[in-house]
């Protein structure tokens, strides 16, 4: 089986409920995305932070969790850090021939929805879960490592799947895979299931019981 990673990647947040602070928001978002990669079966999970963000990635870890620093928040740079693309050397961090880098603000993500973005990498170079809804985004991005030079600059917040399509050398080169909802903004918040297991963080905190360091 090919090794592979998860990565999250815990980019800045943009607002928070009325009432939270938004340090306090962002920090339960990561944390239960992080909890809920590491609860997943056949591969290694890893964040990825800009320097100015080392402090949320170390807030949230588990311990032994690799923390990636990146210099922008993207999936280009985090699979740039995987393959030692940053210096040249092209040498694979870990020797993982997969990865998966997803979006930090979908607290409530199944394992399910990661695992079928993985699954196409068995015959395709790259995947995408777009974003739930209307809106341009990404969920999460997947490719085979060293990832095919054709991949564009992919913006988590505004690229979607034609966008890679259009770059790719053949339109089967990128698979589509289900999306799932991120917490972009307050119209979000309704698609948060509360039957779903997990997202205990963002959970306590939009029921007024949560506080950070709790």
């Amino acid at each position: 089986m090919a090794r592979r990673v998860v990565v999250a990647l815990l980019a800045p947040v943009a607002w928070a409920p009325p009432g939270v602070e938004p340090v306090d928001w962002r920090t339960a978002l990561a944390e239960d995305v992080v909890d809920l990669l590491a609860m997943l079966n056949e591969v290694d999970t890893a964040v990825a932070v800009t320097p100015a963000d080392r402090w949320l990635a170390d807030a949230v870890i588990w311990p032994g969790t690799t923390v990636y620093e990146v210099p922008e928040p993207t999936p280009n740079a985090v699979f740039a850090a995987l393959t030692g693309d940053r210096d040249g050397s092209y040498e694979q961090d870990g020797g993982y021939e997969q990865a998966a880098v997803i979006a930090g603000d979908a607290p409530d993500l199944p394992g399910l929805t990661v695992g079928k973005l993985l699954r196409p990498l068995t015959s395709r170079p790259v995947a995408v879960a777009p974003v739930e809804g209307s809106l341009p985004g990404l969920l999460g991005v997947a490719a085979r490592l060293p990832v095919p030079s054709w991949l564009p600059a992919l913006d988590m917040a505004a690229a979607m799947p034609a966008t890679v399509r259009a770059a790719a050398p053949r339109p089967g080169d990128l698979a589509v895979t289900p999306s799932w909802h991120r917490l972009r903004g307050p119209a979000d918040l309704a698609r948060l299931d509360p039957a779903l297991d997990g997202w205990d963080n963002t959970r306590a905190l939009l029921s007024g019981t949560g506080r950070r360091g709790a």
